[in-house]
């Protein structure tokens, strides 16, 4: 009986701490329709996967949210055409990568200031690597919830028919033969002023948009709201029902103290924004380098965010995101501790 309340108050513990930031993040991909010309924002977007995946890392000084937060955000910008390169690397990277994660890591590990350095490049390293890995998938529905792949594919199609029927008019129909008012331009050739009007105002009325925003704020409240109780039910059961000295009993020597902080990483699903004070108060029995694996790997990869990313890929796709998150944090945290 104790242990049950103890997970029922771990779980709504988990859930008071991430719901903010879920809201949050489903606010922030929601405003991306009120605010942000799509076709405006993919023009923009670097092409090439290297520099694509810099820009999608570092968006989290736009998007500060942790790993609660990240992933409608990364959805809208995934149905909005973005560059794969640019989406992967924000949806690892946005969790440390962010101004208050910095903040709060280096107010923990004030003595540390290494700590705060190489946190945030090992993330900013495997986020970027990650993704022009999977940029090389040049379609990457076949890796997204079939739901998300239609509309992405609907949203290309979209695009395509209008770009060609617009490319059409232009070609055969004089611009005086339409109906509507005209300005002359400054090389004499006329402008609809329907037209001007209409890229001035982003094609749709305030009111459009906003009713726009609040149906797409109910509906990713609703699926990812559902899967954030469920993840956060699991990492509770976990957490309980695993006594922790399984787990800390492995972190003895660099190597095993590096994967024990990673599965406890796992576990816990603690949020970016204060798990640094969690890993300070395993400073005095384990490695500096076992502390970076759980800073750099959490917000990565925990049982919270695998639960929010299946609203966006599929197991196949998750299974090899988390190999090589996996593989990258241990090798560059294991040589730090050897290192330094």
């Amino acid at each position: 009986m104790n242990q049950f309340l103890s997970a029922l108050t771990l779980f709504f513990s988990l859930l008071v701490e991430a719901m903010p930031f879920l809201l949050l993040g489903v606010l922030l991909s929601s405003s991306l329709l009120l605010f942000i010309d799509e076709g405006q924002l993919i023009t923009k977007l670097p092409k090439n996967p290297i520099l694509g995946a810099f820009v999608g890392s570092f968006a989290g000084f736009l998007f500060p949210v942790c790993e609660c937060g990240n992933v409608p955000v990364a959805r809208r910008l995934l149905m909005q055409g973005v560059p794969t390169s640019v989406a992967v690397s924000f949806l690892l990277a946005a969790p440390t990568i962010n101004p208050i994660v910095i903040w709060s890591t280096f107010v923990a590990f004030r003595d540390q200031p290494e700590i705060v350095f190489f946190r945030v490049i090992f993330s900013l390293g495997i986020a970027t690597f990650l993704g022009c890995v999977f940029a090389v998938q040049k379609d990457l529905t076949p890796l997204l919830q079939p739901v998300l792949a239609q509309r992405i594919k609907w949203l290309l199609k979209t695009r395509t028919a209008q770009a060609q029927n617009s490319l059409k008019d232009h070609k055969n129909i004089s611009p005086l033969l339409k109906s509507g008012t005209f300005l002359l331009g400054n090389q004499g050739q006329p402008i609809q002023m329907e037209n001007l009007e209409a890229n001035l105002i982003g094609k749709k009325s305030f009111n459009q948009k906003f009713k726009v925003f609040l149906d797409n704020l109910t509906q990713e409240l609703r699926e990812l709201g559902g899967i954030l109780i469920f993840g956060s039910a699991i990492a509770a059961i976990i957490q309980v029902f695993v006594p922790r000295e399984v787990i800390l009993s492995l972190g003895q020597d660099n190597i095993t103290s590096v994967i024990a902080m990673m599965i406890l990483a796992g576990i816990v699903s603690i949020c970016s924004t204060v798990d640094s004070f969690f890993a300070l108060s395993f400073a005095s029995t384990f490695t500096t380098g076992s502390l970076l694996a759980f800073l750099v790997f959490g917000p990565m990869i925990d049982i919270k965010a695998i639960g929010l990313m299946l609203s966006i890929f599929k197991p196949k796709m998750l299974i090899y995101l988390f190999a090589l998150a996996a593989q990258l944090t241990f090798i560059l945290t294991l040589g730090y501790g050897y290192i330094f």
